[in-house]
């Protein structure tokens, strides 16, 4: 019997739709190989839509009757969010901060995987020493604060945006990574990045992470450390490295770290999860105005988003074929580079998409 699933695929700027048109061409070789069926709803929804239909005069950017539809699928693919001719963070905010906070997708999950050693810029590094998953709490902190200025614009400005957490937010992220931590099964252990010496605030996070693996957890190795510490250790020894946990703000940070570990934004992938709920999926990279519309742009990064999809909606089978598919393809220099403009965006696309097939 078939399965079917009910998806979003939201291009949005620059390179986005581009690179989605091949994520999508692959999840549908998938689908047929494994007998799945994926009923795809289209969204317009950027900064060419908000112009469109008013830009600063009352633009559009996700309205709630499409956030109603969106809430009741079981997926989101998203290609990137940006666009110079929209004020900072506008459409950002309204797209993909609306999904992350309205959804509740509290677990932003990065992997950090290398597949060949040649992307790597760490020297002697091979892919036995890269394979790490971030987790990193994804609707508290500092980003869904509001800021408070006070002075604009004169030399006695204060500007505020403050780190909030709370203790429920804190524990089921934490939760998330030592259940992650025990169904890897590699090393047994959790490290907590935090920066609690000085930020007093985050002395949550040390407790509750002591508290909870203490009471349900025993069976895991607790470490710890503070995130310029961890940013240092995972160039230094990325294999020390397997299941990690931190802010949403370090984690935006030392993930980008881990990206170009593993050879750059063009392969990675990232997952706004909440456990049984409809949940995002989505490259890490930017939306790259510059090369849209030019055939130049890598999808590879958006077709790994695939990847954790077909996982997260429990095809393992399914998800682990697009994995090895692209990492055979990488390390037989099919794929020859990660950058934009080496192959076109849709010779990559059928490329993968063969290889499944």
């Amino acid at each position: 019997m078939t399965t079917v699933h009910t998806i979003a695929v939201i291009g949005g700027d620059g390179i986005g739709p581009e690179v989605m048109t091949e994520a999508v061409k692959v999840l549908d070789v998938v689908a047929e190989k494994h007998d799945l069926r994926f009923e795809k709803v289209v969204y317009p929804f950027g900064t060419d839509h908000w112009l469109a239909t008013g830009g600063e005069q009352g633009g559009e950017t996700l309205p709630d009757s499409a956030f109603d539809e969106i809430r009741a699928m079981d997926a989101v693919l998203l290609g990137a969010i940006g666009d110079p001719r929209a004020p900072v963070g506008l459409v950002e905010h309204g797209v993909i901060m609306r999904l992350r906070v309205g959804l509740d997708l509290f677990v932003n999950l990065r992997p950090v995987k290398l597949y060949d050693e040649r992307l790597c810029p760490l020297k002697g590094k091979t892919p036995a020493d890269v394979d790490m998953v971030i987790v990193r709490e994804n609707t508290e902190d500092a980003y869904t604060a509001s800021p408070e200025f006070s002075a604009k614009g004169t030399p006695d400005e204060v500007a505020m945006q403050p780190m909030r957490y709370t203790r429920k937010g804190t524990e089921r992220v934490i939760r998330y990574a030592f259940d992650l931590a025990r169904k890897r099964n590699r090393s047994n252990k959790l490290l907590m990045i935090d920066k609690a010496n000085a930020v007093r605030a985050q002395d949550l996070w040390t407790r509750t992470f002591e508290e909870v693996g203490t009471a349900d957890y025993a069976d895991i190795e607790r470490d710890h450390a503070y995130i310029d510490a961890a940013c240092m250790w995972m160039v230094k020894n990325p294999e020390w490295f397997d299941v990690a946990v931190t802010t949403n703000l370090f984690g935006d940070i030392i993930t980008d770290v881990g990206a170009m570990i593993q050879g750059g934004l063009g392969v990675a992938a990232s997952g706004n999860i909440h456990p049984g709920q409809v949940s995002l999926f989505e490259p890490i990279h930017g939306s790259a105005p510059k090369y849209r519309g030019q055939n130049k742009a890598n999808p590879v990064a958006s077709i790994m988003a695939t990847s954790m999809l077909l996982d997260h909606l429990g095809h393992a089978e399914a998800s682990a074929s697009i994995e090895a598919v692209v990492a055979r393809l990488l390390q037989d220099n099919t794929i020859r580079s990660l950058s934009a403009g080496v192959q076109g965006t849709a010779e990559i696309g059928d490329i993968v998409a063969e290889a499944l097939a």
